[in-house]
């Protein structure tokens, strides 16, 4: 639709209707120069090939038939499978509906489908991930299958006809699903199991949504542009705790609401002017929804205690409202924020004619960004494996990020949403993937801070074992690892197989701290220090980084130069530091050392090192067996901890000066 939908009341056609909870802020006709900033925006979109040609669009609208067609066929065999009369197995019918970013039209190429499957009473949820799954894994066009069945809202993902699908399942309280079923009345609701009710929610809200915008057309392109510009600012996920595809069109759809005449062009820049000043205690909302009493969760916080600590609500509009933005934390929200500023500015010198819309979507430079990073890795031994461990460890990283805040001496902790696979050279190596958290560190104005990142990084991996065994979803050869890293320690393995150093190091003064992690890591297979060959865990063994890091800490010493105080930040602006530091590697049974290997690198920084009694090189460790019997016998790949450290820097030495004043009086 390209033109207004459900511009009048139906039943009053001569009263205009009002869109949203307020009156719009704007009904003014657009000008030529409007017209002419969407017709350069449209222009940069194409540039970034994000636009589907019709025969893609057909293709994925052929992929939607022919998926509900073997649905419908799998109904009719249930139904004989249960010894069902005739005329119920003739009439079963079934529906599958496309949802999200492709039922909005707001999808780019290559996207995902988000489907509901709609089913009658008599099924059972699990007939939905056993006996359709089997039937969908026979299917010659399905590749990559995977069944999620304790997801919040549970899923089949797989490929159709290279195509991915996300498949959610909802049964409804009668013998069959006609052609013409309508899913938005809040009447099917009623005694409906609560799973089923979170799989409908997805496809009642889109729908919802295309009615309450002015003018679909405009609402589509704004919400295409808002979606690239939060990809590429790596803000666009809720799982991470960003925000997701429903959020991102709430919010566009509500600007739409205000400038109910605006084009595209305008709502861009009206919805980073609006956002950058918002309220956040206020919710967005596109309609008021009334709670049925259906005994459904239904965000309210007049009721609710716990809804009004939501940082960024951002309310459904359809029955039961929930807030789609759950999931934000302090550390999203100010990153969130950031961005949000940053298009802001940008939006005014399009406007002003000294930027372009190309530099919207620049990409932001990470690795740049901070000076201390956690390195999550996640590592499997085959493909198939990988497939759920991945999405595991994933679907719990903002737990780690929660972890991380809730330290007194972080004030941010900022995961990238972009994953990084591991090089695949053979396959003894295995399967890796890999994770960077960016971290703000608050000094609180002291010289000499000691962080211990060791308990909050193996309280995570030790969460993730826990429950990768509860759910049956462990094998031999899954590990998880999170360790803490500087910045001039990284490089990565690139995606054409080149290894390529993220940062090169600026000489300037820095902010000290003394950080304790986990020292029994190497750089996984994605990332290792400079000059230093990395080793592979043997395949025999599992990492016992477990069971020895309670006992062994890394520890990175630095000291504040004179001429530098520490300051507090809040925001990731500019890294903290771009100080060269060096590991000093200590265990319990090492004796304590009377004297220390000092010296400094170019900006300024003392690095420490604790030299070793062993024979070994300086700087490794010699590792103890445990005494204690671990939590759970979960046998982890032991990792070596590198033999080589970064090379010694050349010293600075700070001078002190003085200026003498001489008062000299002069009488006229």
């Amino acid at each position: 639709m390209s033109g207004p939908r459900n511009s009048q009341d139906p039943l009053f056609p001569e009263i205009p209707k009002t869109h949203g909870i307020t009156g719009p802020i704007s009904e003014d006709l657009p000008e030529e120069e409007d017209l002419i900033q969407t017709r350069k925006l449209c222009e940069s979109l194409q540039a970034c090939d994000i636009f589907e040609d019709d025969f893609q669009l057909r293709h994925r609208e052929n992929v939607v038939k022919r998926l509900e067609s073997v649905y419908q066929e799998w109904l009719k065999e249930m139904c004989k499978e249960m010894n069902l009369p005739e005329v119920v197995t003739d009439n079963v019918g079934g529906k599958i509906f496309p949802f999200g970013s492709f039922h909005l039209g707001s999808h780019t190429k290559g996207a995902d489908i988000d489907a509901l499957c709609v089913g009658p009473g008599f099924l059972e949820r699990k007939d939905f991930f056993t006996s359709f799954y089997e039937k969908l894994k026979a299917q010659k066009e399905v590749t990559e299958i995977q069944a999620v069945e304790e997801a919040f809202v549970p899923v089949i993902k797989l490929s159709y006809d290279g195509t991915e699908v996300d498949l959610v399942f909802a049964r409804l309280l009668q013998r069959s699903i006609p052609e013409n079923i309508k899913i938005c009345s809040n009447e099917l609701l009623k005694n409906l199991d609560k799973r089923c009710v979170r799989s409908l929610n997805g496809y009642r809200v889109t729908e919802e949504i295309l009615s309450l915008v002015p003018n679909v057309y405009n609402f589509r392109l704004a919400l295409r542009t808002i979606k690239l510009w939060a990809k590429r600012r790596n803000i666009y996920s809720n799982m991470l705790g960003f925000l997701g595809g429903v959020s991102w069109a709430i919010l566009v759809a509500r600007i739409c609401q205000l400038f109910p005449n605006a084009t595209a062009s305008t709502l861009v820049t009206k919805f980073f002017k609006i956002y950058s000043m918002w309220v956040w205690s206020i919710p967005v909302c596109l309609r008021e929804v009334k709670d049925c009493r259906y005994n459904l969760p239904f965000w309210d916080p007049r009721v609710n205690p716990s809804d009004r600590y939501h940082i960024m609500p951002i309310i459904t509009p359809a029955y039961p409202q929930q807030n789609t933005s759950y999931n934000v934390s302090p550390s999203t929200f100010t990153i969130i924020m950031e961005e949000i500023k940053r298009g802001h500015a940008i939006a005014q010198e399009i406007q002003q004619g000294k930027a372009t819309w190309s530099k919207l979507f620049e990409t932001p430079e990470f690795f740049e960004k901070y000076q201390h990073y956690v390195l999550l890795q996640a590592k499997s031994t085959t493909d198939k494996q990988h497939i759920g461990w991945t999405s595991l460890v994933e679907s719990k990283i903002r737990l780690l990020v929660g972890i991380l805040e809730r330290n007194v001496s972080i004030s941010l902790a900022h995961i990238n949403p972009q994953l990084f696979p591991g090089p695949r050279k053979n396959n003894i190596e295995g399967v890796s993937t890999s994770w960077l958290i960016g971290l703000i560190l608050n000094t609180d104005g002291s010289r000499n801070q000691k962080i211990d990142l060791t308990s909050d990084l193996l309280s995570f991996t030790d969460a993730i074992y826990t429950q990768a065994k509860t759910s049956e979803l462990y094998e031999e050869g899954m590990t998880v690892s999170a360790m803490y890293m500087q910045r001039e320690n990284l490089c990565w393995q690139m995606p054409d197989g080149s290894r390529k150093k993220v940062f090169s190091p600026k000489p300037q003064s820095a902010v000290s701290h003394q950080i304790s992690a986990p020292a029994n890591h190497t750089a996984p297979d994605g990332a290792c220090q400079p000059g230093t060959k990395r080793k592979g865990w043997p395949q025999s063994e599992m990492p016992a980084e477990k069971m020895k890091t309670d006992k062994e800490s890394a520890s990175v010493s630095t000291a504040t130069p004179s001429s530098v105080t520490p300051q507090a930040t809040k925001r990731p602006r500019s890294p903290c530091s771009d100080a060269s530091t060096s590991k000093r590697i200590k265990t319990d049974t090492e004796p304590q050392q009377e004297t220390k290997q000092t010296c400094h690198d170019e900006s300024g920084v003392l690095l420490s090192k604790s030299p070793s009694p062993s024979k070994k090189r300086p700087g490794t460790p010699e590792l103890e067996t445990p005494t204690k019997k671990p939590r759970y016998d979960l046998n982890q790949p032991t990792v070596e901890l590198s033999d080589q450290l970064p090379g010694p820097a050349k010293p600075v030495s700070v001078k002190k000066g003085s200026i003498k004043l001489h008062l000299i009086s002069r009488r006229n």
